[in-house]
This record gives C-alpha cells, sequence and structure tokens, in this order.
C-alpha cells in the first residue's frame, strides 16, 4: 500500500512534516552542545582544535621546548626571559563530520500525552543535522525503518540535509501502513553502513527508545566510540515508566492485556523496572565515555536539550 501523500491522514504529532522539520533549524543556533553534567567531547560543537607541534592556525600556548619540536617556532623573549627555552604550541581547525541515525521503526510509533518518540527523533535528527552544518562540518544520516534502510554520506550541503529530512518524513509516515517486521536484519546492515561510512574522528549521534539492540549492536557502538565521539539520545514516553491510577486494555496486534494502574504495587514496580533499565544502560554506556541523553515526548525539544547539553550566549 502506498502513503497517502494527505494531511488528514497524517495528523501533528503523531506524524511529522518536511516543513515542521526545516523549522528546527531555530534550535540549532544556540546550543553549546556540551553535556552541563560532566566533560564530554565538545558534541556537535563546532571547530574541533588538534594540538600540532609545527605552524597552526592558532596559538594554542608557551611552553617547555622538547627535542623534536620546530626550532622555528621557539619563543625568542620567553626564552631569553626565562633562561630556558620555550616553544610555541599551534592549534588547528580539524573536520568534525557528522552521521546521524535516526530510528522510525514500529517501537518509535507510540506516544501517550503529546507526541509520537518517531516525531521526537526526527525533530532531534533535524537539530542536530543544522547544528553540524553551521559550524561548516559535513554531515550525512541514516534512517531505520522497519523494513528498509535510507543512508546519506555526509556531505557539506544544505541540500543534503534536505534530502535526509525528505527520507525521514518518508519512513515516518510509513508507520501508518503496520507493515511486519525485519528489524533485526536491518540492524545488522545497518551496522555495516555505518562501518563503512565512519573511519575516525566522526561524531555519530543515535536517536532510538533502544527497546530493540541486542548485545551485538551495543558492543557494535562501543566499538565505533574507539575512533570517534559517539551520543546517544534515548527518546521515551511518560506511560513507558508511569502507569495510569486506572484499569485500561493494552496491546499490539497480536495480544491484548487488561492491566490494573489502582494495583499500587504494580504501579511502582513498573516504575521501578524503567528506572533499573535506564540506569543500567547509562552505566553501560559511561563505560565506554559515551554520554546517553533522555527526551521525553511531552516536553519542548528545544527546553529539554537546554538542560542537557547548556545554551550558548548570544
Amino acid at each position: 500500500m502506498k502513503v497517502k501523500d494527505l494531511n488528514t491522514e497524517f495528523p501533528k504529532d503523531i506524524f511529522t512534516t518536511l516543513k515542521e522539520l526545516l523549522e528546527m533549524e531555530r534550535f540549532a543556533r544556540n546550543f553549546l552542545f556540551k553535556s552541563s553534567r560532566k566533560k564530554v567531547k565538545s558534541v556537535l560543537g563546532g571547530k574541533h582544535a588538534s594540538k600540532l607541534r609545527g605552524r597552526g592556525l592558532y596559538f594554542e600556548e608557551v611552553r617547555n621546548y622538547v627535542q623534536g619540536d620546530d626550532i622555528r617556532n621557539i619563543d625568542w623573549k620567553v626564552t631569553a626571559r626565562t633562561k630556558v627555552t620555550h616553544t610555541r604550541v599551534f592549534s588547528e581547525e580539524k573536520e568534525k563530520p557528522a552521521l546521524i541515525i535516526v530510528d522510525q521503526s514500529k517501537s518509535m510509533f507510540f506516544g501517550s500525552k503529546q507526541r509520537t518518540k518517531s516525531v521526537v527523533a526526527a525533530e532531534l535528527a533535524a537539530i542536530a543535522a543544522f547544528k553540524v552544518l553551521k559550524q561548516g562540518d559535513r554531515v550525512g544520516g541514516i534512517v531505520l525503518a522497519d523494513q528498509e534502510i535510507d543512508v546519506l554520506k555526509p556531505k557539506r550541503d544544505r541540500r543534503n540535509i534536505l534530502r535526509f529530512l525528505e527520507k525521514v518524513v518518508s519512513r515516518n509516515r510509513e508507520l501508518i501502513e503496520g507493515k511486519s517486521t525485519l528489524f533485526g536484519d536491518l540492524l545488522k546492515e545497518t551496522m555495516a553502513k555505518v562501518q563503512n561510512l565512519v573511519t575516525h574522528d566522526y561524531l555519530v549521534v543515535l536517536i532510538s527508545d533502544f527497546h530493540r539492540y541486542s548485545p551485538e549492536v551495543i558492543q557494535f557502538i562501543t566499538r565505533i566510540k574507539h575512533h570517534n565521539d559517539v551520543v546517544l539520545i534515548k527518546v521515551t514516553d511518560p506511560l513507558e515508566q508511569d502507569l495510569p491510577p486506572a484499569k485500561f486494555v493494552a496491546g499490539d496486534t497480536e495480544t491484548q492485556i487488561t492491566i490494573d494502574g489502582k494495583n499500587n504495587k504494580l504501579r511502582k514496580q513498573f516504575a521501578d523496572g524503567f528506572d533499573m533499565d535506564l540506569s543500567d544502560f547509562k552505566i553501560q554506556m559511561r563505560k565506554h565515555g559515551i554520554p546517553v541523553i533522555q527526551v521525553n515526548t511531552v516536553d519542548p525539544v528545544d527546553e529539554q536539550l537546554k538542560e542537557a547539553f547548556g545554551q550558548s550566549r548570544k
């Protein structure tokens, strides 16, 4: 079945549109994209300085001369004053291409109050893409759906972002069709694509709910981290953590069950299970220096990003 291109078929906050994603660009202007809770490499922070022994673009520091330093960089004034040979260290701008992987599979097609997780993930992908482009770096993307994946190689081109967002919208709208899932096989294919694209000194941003990620995928993520920066953005919905205090029926296309939300013990077990899973996931990733940012489907995305990464001065 072909997806119908009618706005009435795709209500706002359940599905996204290209216009809405393009509007996310305004939220990419003032962010520092550095964790406010702990030191993280300049994630989506723009130009990435690397120290060099030799001539560069920016002066870094003066330090004691060591064998092998370029004698042309000796600071004779400091050397004369201290009677110890000093050299200047410069830095250069180093490119930081980015690959944004956004999940638009069936588990993301859920939202209990404001928006679906798939819409929030699409908005986050748009903000990240525009932020990277504004810093002058190449940006590409992978859209992960249940049946197929779309791959766009990193380019320093606004049109590439437009194509990426068009793919996101297309896969987002396909969620209405209810196709059967081949998610496990596609994950393996996605890993192979990422491995071919990402070499070293990349920024990899993975946006998902991480519900169906096997230990093999997690191991792959940690391997990518060895030579690159990796940021995980976990999209969650309040109903995944807190059961409503009422009896209700929940189900999928195959099974339905009655849940007694009035049972306080059940509600506590449900909340504790969510908190434990999230904490374990964050701890596991922290061991490899991978930050996990949690974003919910209720609060505005830009406000949550401000809290997670901070905001630069205008």
